[in-house]
């Protein structure tokens, strides 16, 4: 019985990295299509989409279903939690692809405002960033998790980085505010991606170390 359920929580691990993978691959083409100026790449995010939301579903619905069948207990419960906290945050993940896709088409109704540099740099460490994170809960390597927590302040450098410049655009010439605050917005979907790269992380240093680190607590 114990080996099954060990069985049952490495596809549960393997289903986790998928949608992890899925996600990356949205937020790649999201952001390709922005600097490419290819809009037929967010249509492609738009389809990955559907499928993100589908392994959320099966994710949930197999977690609720152990919980119920074999009742974990201490461990292997937090185990658990941590799995649908995390399948919450990668569909949060997928959206904020879509939300970039969606301003993307937009943008490219228009000429472009500046070289694009800030912006595929946060979006590689953002990608990082989740990729670490679900590394982390894979082989429960708290360092990991942590590095990737400092990650975030990085990427947080960058979106306040890009915002201080892109208002200097605006200032300048108001027919520079919409393409600008399209930028701002992307920016801090890439931010938000990070954030929730580190609440996985955050899930990780509970699990492995049985401290709660959300908020600064353990400040």
């Amino acid at each position: 019985m114990e080996r099954h359920f060990d069985d049952e929580l490495k596809e549960l691990r393997q289903k986790l990295l998928q949608m992890a993978d899925t996600a990356q691959e949205m937020i790649g083409l999201a952001i390709k299509a922005l600097v490419e100026r290819k809009k037929d790449l967010t249509d492609r995010v738009f389809t990955l989409e559907d499928t993100v939301n589908h392994t959320e579903v099966e994710i949930e619905e197999e977690v609720l279903r152990l919980m119920a069948l074999r009742q974990p207990i201490a461990r292997d419960l937090r185990l658990l939690t941590a799995v649908l906290k995390i399948n919450n945050d990668l569909e949060r993940v997928a959206d904020q692809a879509v939300n970039i896709s969606e301003t993307v088409v937009f943008l490219l109704k228009e000429p472009p405002l500046k070289p694009l540099i800030d912006i595929p740099q946060m979006a590689l460490l953002a990608q990082k960033m989740i990729k670490n994170s679900l590394e982390a809960f894979v082989r429960e390597d708290s360092k990991l998790a942590h590095q990737v927590c400092g990650d975030d302040d990085e990427v947080d450098r960058l979106n306040d980085q890009l915002f201080r410049e892109l208002l200097t655009y605006m200032i300048q010439d108001p027919k520079n505010i919409t393409r600008s605050l399209d930028l701002i917005l992307i920016s801090r979907n890439l931010e938000r991606i990070a954030d929730h790269a580190t609440n996985i992380s955050e899930d990780v240093i509970f699990i492995v170390e049985g401290k709660n680190i959300k908020h600064h607590i353990l400040e």
